[in-house]
């Protein structure tokens, strides 16, 4: 994947420099509210490793945000073929993000997320981009609608890959948006 810059970041693959930080928004309390596990480090480097593999074979992925004044590393936003979600056909692209509590309410993920979604319509010639949350993670419902995804409720979800021992994170929203869609 070449790097893709914005005025403010650096959106990029992985380097092993980024571990750390990889493995913090993999297991923070406040990241991971609404994801049923924490990972410790080794399953966070692996996970990792799978998401730099796909991005080098896609070009495109979960992808690392940095900043580009500092050299931190934000934490990541992309597109990612989805699997195992009931109301739509394996392979739809999803948008999602997860950023480290310190960069939040800085627009680094609104950015990040803009720009990924001009490049799935636009670079990847996608027709429709979707994104889901637990509902009641209202930060993230909040950053589809401001990059301008609609909530479409008739398709929401119970998360099949949520355990029943979290029953308060199975239910999902589904937000969409279609190429023709104007872009805030």
């Amino acid at each position: 994947m070449k790097p893709i810059r914005t005025e403010r970041l650096i959106l990029r693959n992985w380097e092993d420099r980024d571990r750390a930080l990889f493995h913090l928004i993999n297991s923070d309390e406040q990241v991971m509210e609404f994801f049923p596990m924490r990972r410790d480090r080794t399953q966070s480097d692996e996970m990792m490793d799978r998401l730099a593999d796909k991005i080098e074979t896609r070009g495109f992925g979960l992808a690392a945000v940095e900043i580009a004044e500092t050299g931190d590393v934000a934490g990541f936003t992309g597109l990612n073929p989805t699997t195992g979600i009931p109301v739509f056909e394996d392979g739809t692209v999803e948008i999602g993000w997860r950023i480290a509590p310190e960069f939040w309410g800085k627009g680094i993920a609104g950015e990040a997320a803009r720009v990924w979604r001009d490049f799935g319509f636009d670079a990847l010639g996608l027709e429709r981009i979707v994104s889901f949350a637990v509902a009641d993670n209202h930060r993230s419902t909040s950053l589809m609608r401001r990059i301008g995804m609609t909530a479409r409720p008739d398709l929401d979800f119970d998360h099949p890959a949520v355990p029943d021992t979290h029953p308060q994170l199975r239910r999902h929203v589904l937000y969409e948006m279609f190429a023709g869609d104007p872009r805030p």
